[in-house]
């Protein structure tokens, strides 16, 4: 039988370059957790932009209000028992750092970093953005322009370059498990991370 924790909300905060996985893997643990019976809400960075936060361009200025206001959706959600998972570039250490301020002060806190070298992300880029970004055609563009400040201290590292969305989908798990934030669940049942999602992206 496979059974949810009970009422301690969290937010596991994926961030990492454009075109790490961050997306592909959300989309998994969404689907692994609503399976296992918790109440599950998902902040992406792309559907966020286009409704909460569209007023907002990708200055430093506006990122920083961006997670400010994904921060406070996220610590609304887990206050009351929610499993939220976000997937945003959020690039500066200093907004992560506060996410988490304010976000444990409800419940739990997870950050992962979804670690990808930028010429994979290049590689894997079916938008086109960096290279255009690369022309000089987008500015401030993260990782090109901007810079992606690398968390000093993340609760989970998954390296996409080396092992599928799956697999990274099913460490984040495992260690949601080993610190009490989901149970465990029999061996028949464990990790059902293989769905056609479980791409690499």
């Amino acid at each position: 039988m496979v059974g949810a924790m009970a009422s301690r909300g969290f937010t596991v905060w994926l961030t990492g370059l454009s075109g790490a996985g961050k997306t592909t893997i959300s989309l998994l643990l969404e689907e692994e957790l609503r399976r296992r019976g918790l109440p599950v809400e998902r902040l992406d960075g792309d559907v966020v932009r286009q409704s909460l936060c569209r007023d907002l361009g990708f200055s430093r200025e506006d990122r920083v209000r961006n997670l400010e206001r994904v921060t406070f959706v996220a610590k609304l959600l887990t206050r009351h028992g929610v499993a939220v998972i976000t997937a945003f570039i959020s690039p500066y250490r200093e907004a992560r750092e506060r996410a988490r301020r304010e976000i444990e002060q409800e419940g739990g806190f997870v950050e992962v970093y979804v670690r990808c070298p930028l010429e994979e992300c290049i590689r894997r880029d079916v938008k086109g953005l960096y290279a255009r970004a690369l022309r000089g055609e987008v500015p401030a563009f993260t990782g090109v322009s901007d810079p992606y400040e690398e968390p000093e201290n993340p609760d989970i590292v998954v390296d996409t370059h080396r092992e599928s969305a799956g697999e990274s989908a099913a460490r984040i798990l495992l260690w949601l498990e080993s610190r009490g934030f989901v149970h465990r669940v029999s061996g028949g049942h464990r990790h059902r991370t293989t769905s056609p999602a479980a791409r690499r992206a």
